[in-house]
């Protein structure tokens, strides 16, 4: 159902009336549903790409976290407490979220994460130029950004956060953002938004910054910014506890994860053959993105009338995962893929899983090494980072 905020949406999103539910394969054994935030972006825009856990299709809030939190995202991707001190993420989304701060305080505060405010220079939210005149609010577009800064904080608790709010989820504004963002001295810079395949442009590409977007959720196809051969292609995965193994984790190809081969981007020199594709292709590295294994968020913006604790999925949180990994890593010289390329067995390589048929097998079956949905695999420390 639309309303007037219909078609808004980007690493932000959309307005909360254009969601729509969506059921997960998975969901049917947890007997929980999702919804994806944001709804299809017009021509030359671009869609959040993040899914809340839903009860008859309202987003489930809680008043105390129900979904992975900060000290399993560590464990799962072996990472320690501490890291990345003094290094900033940016967050690149449309549109205002004016509780932000105070619910990244509340975020922070309940896992025992140190304070990261305006006041203590941690974090900073400026609009798509640097200014302090914010975009219009939006409750919906919100719930991206809580998502997307809890998923830094998780990540790397010690990295400083600039918001870059952009005008609106049109990729001129968000480009204007991302540009603005690289000034900044950051390490990375998070996209969590898709559009359709487009060219290569220049906003997007900036030697010596992890650039980072999410593939999509909506299992085989190629979208911008992710396929531009300067950005790092996110993909997603379904992450579970596995008591008993050495990892104490199981990682699956989630069957929303975007995947594909662009026919409009080159293809990078160090992607190799084993991606069958002749342009650039999806994934590069993945994180977890299903919402039926989903992470927990803080938001009050009440986002389609909910508030307090939610678990959200989607490659909305797998780009700002790997973007704060690359941030700890810091191995950012030239373009960061190209370094996780040939230090591939440094990953956790996710070898089953599919999210359904395509031309070309490994486009969207996990296998040995690299494939579609996950790329060359997820996080096993920095190493490949």
């Amino acid at each position: 159902m639309r309303s007037r905020t219909t078609a808004l949406c980007a690493a932000a999103i959309v307005a909360a009336s254009v969601a729509y539910v969506a059921v997960d394969p998975a969901g049917a054994a947890t007997g929980r549903s999702s919804m994806r935030v944001c709804g299809a972006p017009a021509a030359k825009s671009a869609s959040c790409q993040a899914k809340v856990v839903t009860a008859n299709g309202v987003p489930l809030a809680s008043t105390s976290p129900g979904g992975l939190n900060p000290a399993d995202i560590q464990d799962a991707y072996k990472l320690s407490a501490t890291g990345g001190s003094g290094v900033t993420v940016a967050i690149v989304d449309a549109y205002d979220d004016p509780t932000a701060e105070a619910d990244l305080g509340v975020y922070r505060s309940t896992f025992g994460l140190a304070a990261c405010t305006t006041a203590n220079g941690c974090f900073r939210k400026v609009n798509q130029t640097g200014g302090s005149t914010l975009p219009r609010k939006d409750a919906g577009l919100a719930a991206e950004i809580s998502l997307d800064l809890d998923m830094v904080s998780a990540t790397c608790p010690q990295c400083k956060i600039l918001l870059v709010e952009a005008s609106s989820n049109s990729f001129a504004n968000l480009g204007t953002a991302v540009n603005y963002a690289a000034t900044q001295g950051v390490a990375a810079i998070s996209n969590s938004y898709s559009g359709s395949d487009s060219a290569q442009t220049s906003a997007y590409n900036h030697p010596g910054i992890a650039i980072t977007a999410s593939t999509g959720d909506s299992g085989y196809g190629v979208g911008s910014p992710a396929s531009f051969d300067s950005v790092v292609a996110v993909g997603g995965t379904s992450l579970n506890r596995a008591a008993g193994t050495t990892r104490g984790w199981t990682e699956t190809a989630w069957s929303g994860a975007g995947s594909g081969c662009s026919t409009l981007n080159a293809k990078p020199a160090w992607q190799t053959a084993a991606t069958q594709c002749s342009g650039k292709a999806l994934a590069d590295v993945s994180a977890v993105a299903d919402p039926q294994t989903g992470v927990s968020v803080y938001d009050t913006t009440r986002y389609q009338g909910s508030s307090g604790w939610l678990v959200f999925g989607g490659t909305s949180a797998s780009a700002p995962i790997i973007g704060a990994v690359y941030a700890r890593g810091g191995n950012l010289s030239g373009y960061p893929a190209s370094y996780t390329w040939s230090h591939a067995s440094a990953l956790f390589d996710v070898t089953s899983g599919s999210h359904g048929n395509c031309p070309t097998a490994v486009w969207c079956h996990a296998v040995v090494g690299w494939d579609g949905p996950t790329g060359l695999g997820t996080p096993n420390g920095t190493t490949a980072f």
